[in-house]
């Protein structure tokens, strides 16, 4: 399905998905709403009929926006590696971004 949203001037379009369980219970508590009730009702004919057509000219003003991260000049190379359990145990304890510490800490082993 596929939506817009007012914002101003201009209309925000969107694709929806159903919520996995995970992202159903923080938008529930988030927003403090039963996900499955809205889940559960039906739109009906007549609901339909209140939303307003989307027009070309609509779409020729909408504007794309990709999301994520810029590319990177450095990307990342996925490799395995096998390290013993209380190595990979004191670096997580040191907390998030602790990958990214281990990787500069390696960068300058000679």
């Amino acid at each position: 399905m596929v939506g817009y949203v007012p914002r101003g001037a201009s209309r925000h379009i969107f694709s929806m998905r159903k919520a996995n369980d995970r992202e159903q219970e923080r938008l529930a508590a988030h927003f403090k709403s039963d996900l499955a009730r809205v889940d559960a009702h039906v739109v009906s004919p007549k609901e339909y009929r209140e939303l307003p057509q989307l027009t070309s000219e609509m779409l020729a003003r909408a504007k794309v926006k990709k999301g994520g991260r810029p590319r990177s000049s450095n990307p990342r190379k996925l490799i395995s590696l096998r390290l013993p359990a209380d190595v990979i145990a004191r670096w997580k304890a040191t907390g998030p971004g602790w990958q990214t510490r281990m990787a500069e800490r390696l960068s300058k082993a000679r």
